[in-house]
């Protein structure tokens, strides 16, 4: 009877832990989701209002004077992003195959997986510091271009991380196969490894777009803005991010509010990469 009552109290202690425990997670985790959709309602209440067609087609107004719109911004967010995401995908996909495929057990290339694992918590604003030291400075004006280099240092870390552990999931049986049946390790790689791991590489790359679609500091530090519209590389560069961050600090009312409806977009998004990485996730478990 001792026995069976102490095993009693213990399994009583542990629910009575267990309870406490769950609670205070789920807590917690309504705490964090009350700010969040405080935000995005935030977002919604006011950006909703000043969304409309001449958003997206005007370009800006004199400052003070009414409508216009951000053409130029989402226009030059668009480019500046995708050529980062040009620059940035196939080296964060070659890092990651290089990482889990070549030099899995080699000790420098391990140290070297670290640091990149550890830059992808670095200060966005280091990044911009340091692409504005290198391109910017030299040639002696702001450019779109750099702009690009610095978001796609961003995003390379996120995708080789990624893709290393994607390509860590594939079994070796089906690499061993691959040479069993007299195919190159690069034949292997191309049409084993990275076809049973397409899925999480792909969600990877989005994760990696997400991550600089956002990004505020390094642009001011090398695509700076444009109050024109303009679709060369070369030159400043208006952006979605600065553009918001200029109309916020402004005087006007008019801006404030193009400023709402631009955070609006720009969230949800963010929003839509996010989910979609989910969604891809959840297809890579599933298969």
């Amino acid at each position: 009877m001792g026995n069976k009552e102490r095993i009693r109290k213990e399994l009583l202690k542990r629910k009575a832990i267990n309870v406490v425990m769950l609670s205070l997670s789920t807590l917690t985790a309504l705490y964090g989701l009350v700010w969040l959709f405080w935000i995005l309602a935030d977002v919604v209440l006011n950006g909703f209002k000043f969304i409309n067609l001449e958003l997206f087609l005007n370009d800006p107004t004199p400052p003070g004077i009414e409508g216009g719109g951000l053409r130029h911004a989402f226009v030059g967010h668009f480019i500046i992003t995708s050529i980062a995401t040009l620059i940035g995908v196939p080296i964060g996909i070659g890092a990651g195959i290089f990482f889990a495929e070549y030099g899995r057990h080699i000790p420098f290339v391990k140290g070297l997986r670290s640091v990149t694992d550890v830059i992808v918590s670095f200060p966005s604003i280091v990044v911009g510091t340091l692409v504005y030291a290198v391109m910017v400075k030299p040639v002696g004006h702001f450019m779109a271009i750099s702009g690009s280099v610095a978001l796609a240092l961003l995003m390379i870390p996120v995708i080789a991380i990624t893709t290393d552990e994607i390509l860590k999931l594939v079994p070796n049986s089906l690499r061993e196969a691959g040479f069993a049946l007299g195919a190159h390790r690069w034949q292997v790689i191309k049409d084993i490894s990275l076809s049973a791991a397409k899925r999480g590489i792909l969600t990877g790359v989005i994760l990696g777009i997400a991550r600089i679609s956002g990004e505020t500091a390094p642009l001011l530090f090398t695509a700076f803005n444009n109050n024109f519209f303009t679709t060369d590389p070369t030159q400043p560069m208006a952006s979605l991010t600065v553009t918001i961050f200029q109309y916020a600090m402004g005087p006007y009312d008019e801006w404030h509010g193009q400023a709402w409806a631009a955070a609006l977009i720009l969230t949800f998004g963010t929003l839509i990469f996010f989910i979609s990485a989910k969604l891809l996730v959840h297809g890579v478990r599933k298969y």
